[in-house]
């Protein structure tokens, strides 16, 4: 761990950053990235936590944040994610904070892709799409995936260009066929995202051999009569980042179906999706609870929000979000020994 840049801070400065240390979680929260990420950071470029007590977690100050922080934010302005790390480890505690904002400015939501690069993105892509400009929409989607990685691209940039062609669409424009063209381009990047063998996550061409990944322990589908299946393609894609490898069975898939493939693959996982509450059906999961096999049952998706979410065996998750699916499957398959042995290989 590089931690001599640190140590030339004067003692005087050091009660301004005194304050609770973080956990790992608390700190990836904060950031808007995984704990994953974290401890490649760590690993990579030495920027982790500071201190470490014998026998216990290590945890993160407050200056140990900021310098992430530092590291994010010059990231996202364009700056290697080695350049970033160097430049944070090398800054002054006083260096560290961001300078405050003009009167009247927006905060910026740190959890979140800086709110001018996301809303690039998605008029980027938005103008690629309208004018069905499948190379620009290909190549759109292609780098923020690269640059930003699953989670922020689906949460900051895709999903909002489809819920803007949504909202088109009731007001009775025509839009379909730019949300079909949309659909597929977005469909086929997810499936081509790969963690590099020993580099950032990047989007590989159609002939490049696909790295190896763990044996697929995570069983996803859309249940029966959900013809959706874009989240359950963002969440695969996500766990191949950390080399998680799953099994899709795809959209409209009846509980029977389920029931047997539980059977005959054994998942640690089962992840159903429903968009909408009338094909939330709770009985699919007291099926598959009945079964008897260990398996995390996880009901992602809208649908399952509202009263229907009464009816759910106990132990079912209900995520809210992409970031929450992926953690619950990664802690489902392994908790912190499986984010530590992909941190080791996936940068972001």
């Amino acid at each position: 761990m590089a931690s001599d840049e640190r140590s030339g801070a004067s003692e005087a400065v050091r009660p301004s950053w005194a304050g609770p240390r973080l956990t790992a979680g608390a700190v990836a929260r904060r950031l808007g990235v995984a704990v994953t990420t974290l401890r490649t950071w760590d690993q990579r470029y030495g920027l982790g936590p500071s201190e470490h007590e014998a026998g216990r977690h290590r945890r993160y100050s407050a200056e140990d944040v900021r310098r992430l922080e530092m590291m994010r934010r010059l990231t996202f302005q364009g700056v290697s994610p080695a350049d970033a790390a160097r430049t944070a480890l090398a800054a002054n505690p006083g260096e560290l904070t961001e300078p405050a904002p003009r009167p009247g400015a927006r905060v910026p939501n740190r959890r979140v892709m800086p709110v001018g690069l996301a809303q690039a993105a998605a008029r980027g892509l938005a103008r690629a799409a309208g004018s069905m400009d499948s190379d620009a929409i290909a190549e759109e989607i292609r780098t923020c995936l690269r640059t930003y990685g699953t989670v922020l691209t689906w949460s900051e940039v895709l999903v909002p260009v489809l819920s803007a062609l949504g909202q088109r669409w009731q007001a009775g424009h025509s839009v379909v066929e730019v949300e079909h063209l949309l659909s597929w381009h977005i469909s086929t990047e997810l499936r081509m995202v790969v963690p590099g063998p020993a580099g950032p996550r990047r989007a590989r061409t159609s002939d490049e051999p696909v790295p190896a990944l763990a044996p697929p322990r995570t069983l996803l589908a859309a249940v029966e009569e959900e013809q959706h299946t874009l989240p359950l393609e963002a969440l695969a894609a996500a766990l191949r980042e950390v080399r998680r490898g799953t099994r899709i069975l795809g959209a409209r898939v009846p509980a029977e179906a389920m029931v047997e493939a539980v059977r005959r693959t054994g998942p640690s996982v089962v992840v159903l999706w429903s968009q909408v509450p009338e094909t939330a059906d709770p009985t699919v999961f007291t099926r598959l609870a009945g079964i008897g096999r260990p398996v995390r049952m996880i009901a992602a998706g809208p649908g399952w929000l509202g009263p229907v979410r009464r009816r759910l065996p106990a132990g079912v998750a209900l995520p809210t979000s992409l970031v929450e699916a992926v953690e619950g499957v990664l802690a489902a398959l392994g908790g912190p020994a499986a984010s530590r042995d992909a941190g080791r290989r996936v940068s972001r």
